[in-house]
């Protein structure tokens, strides 16, 4: 095993899995997110 990488998770076929989440963090709004958010401004545009 190589010592840089003691204490990482990688997948089988070697994917950093928490450099993944790091990025998946900083890439902006999730799609449920987003269904979310347009549903919410659609309420407030056109409240019952």
């Amino acid at each position: 095993m190589d010592s840089r990488n003691s204490g990482k998770k990688f997948t089988v076929v070697g994917t950093d899995i928490d450099e993944v989440k790091r990025l998946n963090s900083q890439s902006g709004l999730s799609y449920n997110e987003v269904k979310t958010l347009l549903a919410r401004k659609l309420m407030n545009k056109y409240p019952e």
